[in-house]
């Protein structure tokens, strides 16, 4: 029995449509805000890393940012407490990411 006949059983006054299903698929706008974001490097545990925080838009919004950054740069990292964690010095490339997309940027140490 194949899944056509089961769901025929379940919903025996349902007709199948043979329209194709119209699927918008519209661009997810990142919430930009006046306050910079924070762009500092640190070490932990020996290892070089630069830290963004200071986002204000919904931490949906920074994972996504902190995916896009992770996939440009081709480097590791996690977003952890509202902060993006990136393995490595970048933060010109960062910020230039960053400002590319409407945002304002502050270094901070080194």
């Amino acid at each position: 029995m194949d899944l056509s006949e089961q769901l025929k059983k379940l919903f025996p006054d349902h007709e199948p449509s043979n329209e194709p299903e119209v699927v918008v698929d519209s661009e997810h706008e990142l919430f930009v805000q006046k306050e910079p974001m924070i762009c500092k490097y640190e070490k932990r545990k020996g290892k070089p890393t630069t830290i963004i925080s200071g986002y204000e838009g919904e931490d949906e919004d920074f994972k996504l940012l902190a995916k896009e950054i992770k996939s440009k740069l081709a480097v590791g990292g996690s977003f952890k407490e509202g902060e993006i964690i990136i393995q490595g010095d970048y933060r010109d490339k960062i910020m230039k990411i960053l400002q590319d997309k409407g945002f304002k940027t502050k270094r901070v140490g080194g």
